[in-house]
């Protein structure tokens, strides 16, 4: 088992690095030229800077049973389909069951910004209550990463890798 980080922006790298040193497994972090990432305990794996190039060299070297942390749906979706396991920055749990709505949602919001001539379309909501907006999480506002978020991830990315451990036999 591997894991591998869309590091482009990730604020919990070092949350991920934790909870990998702590069962001795491997990370890979993935970043475009465009920045400059340093780790004492990753692999630090640096793609050009074109459109979605992290992307496609994430999928390309995941595997199944590795986990994928990305804040990306469709790289999620991407790693769901090679088996692998896939957490959001925010410690939600990508999965065969939810993805499909979530990238539903996706082109819904970028569909409705696009008829829009504003970026953020504040204050309307789709079916569900979901808000439409020009981020990929389903907030409406973006809001400044708390302590509570980073605790929120950190329990639920330790509770996927001892789920990934033990049903890939690790």
């Amino acid at each position: 088992m591997k894991i591998f980080v869309d590091a482009d922006a990730c604020p919990v790298v070092r949350i991920v690095e934790e909870v990998a040193e702590k069962y001795r497994i491997d990370v890979a972090l993935l970043c475009d030229t465009n920045h400059i990432l340093t780790s004492d305990y990753s692999e630090v794996i640096v793609v050009g800077a074109g459109a979605d190039a992290v992307d496609y060299k994430l999928i390309s070297i995941c595997h199944k049973g590795d986990i994928v942390v990305s804040q990306d749906y469709g790289v999620a979706a991407m790693a769901l389909g090679k088996g692998a396991y896939a957490i959001h920055q925010s410690g939600k749990w990508y999965t065969n069951e939810n993805i499909d709505q979530m990238l539903m949602e996706r082109h819904l919001n970028k569909k409705a910004r696009r008829g829009s001539h504003k970026n953020h379309l504040k204050g309307r909501t789709m079916s569900g209550g979901h808000q439409l907006c020009a981020d990929r999480s389903g907030s409406a506002d973006p809001k400044k990463r708390t302590e509570e978020d980073d605790k929120r991830f950190a329990q639920s990315f330790e509770k996927m890798v001892l789920v990934a451990r033990t049903q890939e036999g690790d």
